[in-house]
């Protein structure tokens, strides 16, 4: 069988499954993302190991879904960020900074006790604790999509609070970097903040004055979906630009450039294209692959208590940060543990944090299998753990609509 079958059959099992357990996971009363996780585990390494079966023999093929997966976590932030007021998130600012700041000093300060605890040196146990500050949101944004409260005031600050972290995460995961290496001058600080700095201004001002001539330019001409495909550049030259530019997540410059986009008059029309594309391939390949690219015979013995108390205090540590975070705002506190909550998954930035861990030797592997089991264990409760913490409506505020929603009602 040739590497383009292979690749079309483990494909076909992969969406196959990823919507058929999503379904199984709607009648039972919880989002259809947390299917699709735990249907990426049972189809990964840990169990069947689909990209391994006896007729796979192209070695490239599990990098090949993991690329896939990658554009589609693009693509679901920066249809998050297509869906939101530019005014409304501007109004969580306070919350936005307060939650996404004490959600990574918490995590951080008790990875590094934890770290202590267990014997790690100071490096170590500092950069443990840095694993346990980062978060991804998009497990979270995808729940909140599907119970329509992202544009309530917790999924607005959840946004921006999650902006807040990626931007506090890398720049004490990069100063940490620098000292230990021997240059962690001032003037090697002052260029991360720089860096970070330049990528947000040339972000927003693109975004603001240069992005709305391209769009209308390109709507007066006769191209063939050519709005569309102009999103999809404008979305991976941002997440290029968070990466290369910020030393952010690529994720935090696609969330930026779909807010950038929510302010175009072919908002609707986008919107309908970009979910075709994401909710029908992409997105649901991204969320099979944190599972396939999991593999839980690599947890040792010797790491499990290590497992339990970074899961335990990883979880704590963002209901209690982000929380009190979110109730020095003003936010209830209903309002402060659903946030909260919402800043439990780590996701693909937890692994992407704890691979420099390895990479760097901070962390043995005994260290590492326990950091990808607390990200598998953090990924999978956030769904049903957001899903209970909003099954009361009367206790939610109400969705902050446009006057245009509010019209069509």
């Amino acid at each position: 069988m040739s590497p383009f079958l292979q690749l079309a059959a483990v494909i076909v099992v992969i969406l196959l499954a990823a919507k058929l357990a999503g379904y199984l996971a709607t009648r039972i009363g919880q989002p259809s993302v947390l299917g699709e996780l735990i249907i990426g585990l049972i189809l990964g390494p840990s169990l069947l190991d689909v990209t391994h079966l006896s007729f796979i023999s192209d070695a490239h093929l599990p990098d090949i879904i993991h690329e896939f997966g990658e554009f589609g976590v693009l693509l679901l932030m920066f249809l998050a960020g297509m869906e939101l007021n530019f005014n409304d998130l501007k109004q969580q600012f306070k919350v936005s900074a307060l939650a996404g700041v004490l959600g990574v000093i918490f995590p951080v300060l008790l990875g590094w006790g934890i770290g202590s605890a267990f014997g790690l040196d100071l490096g170590g146990s500092l950069f443990l604790g840095l694993t346990m500050g980062a978060t991804s949101v998009s497990i979270s944004v995808q729940t909140l999509m599907e119970l329509k409260m992202l544009r309530s005031r917790v999924g607005l600050g959840l946004l921006g609070a999650a902006v807040f972290d990626d931007i506090l995460v890398i720049i004490l995961l990069s100063i940490f970097l620098a000292l230990i290496s021997g240059g962690g001058s001032f003037l090697a600080i002052l260029l991360i903040f720089g860096k970070i700095l330049l990528f947000l201004i040339l972000s927003f001002i693109i975004g603001i004055w240069v992005l709305p001539k391209m769009a209308h330019a390109v709507h007066q001409r006769p191209i063939s979906q050519g709005i569309l495909t102009l999103s999809l550049v404008i979305m991976l030259v941002y997440g290029l630009g968070a990466e290369i530019i910020g030393g952010m997540a690529a994720i935090t410059g696609t969330f930026i450039a779909g807010l950038m986009f929510s302010r175009s008059p072919e908002k609707q029309r986008l919107e309908s294209g970009l979910r075709a594309i994401g909710y029908s391939f992409f997105i649901p390949i991204f969320f099979i692959s944190i599972g396939l690219s999991l593999d839980l015979h690599e947890l040792k013995v010797d790491a499990l208590w290590l497992l339990l108390a970074i899961s335990t205090f990883g979880i704590l540590g963002k209901l209690l940060g982000s929380g009190l975070g979110a109730r020095l705002a003003g936010f209830t506190k209903r309002e402060a543990l659903q946030l909260g909550a919402g800043m439990i998954s780590r996701g693909e930035v937890g692994l992407i944090v704890a691979s420099v861990g390895i990479r760097e030797g901070l962390v043995n592997t005994n260290q590492f299998s326990a950091v990808v089991g607390m990200v598998v264990i953090t990924t999978i409760v956030t769904p049903p753990f957001l899903r209970a913490l909003f099954q009361k409506p009367k206790a939610i505020e109400p969705e902050l609509s446009t006057q245009k929603e509010a019209e069509e009602a």
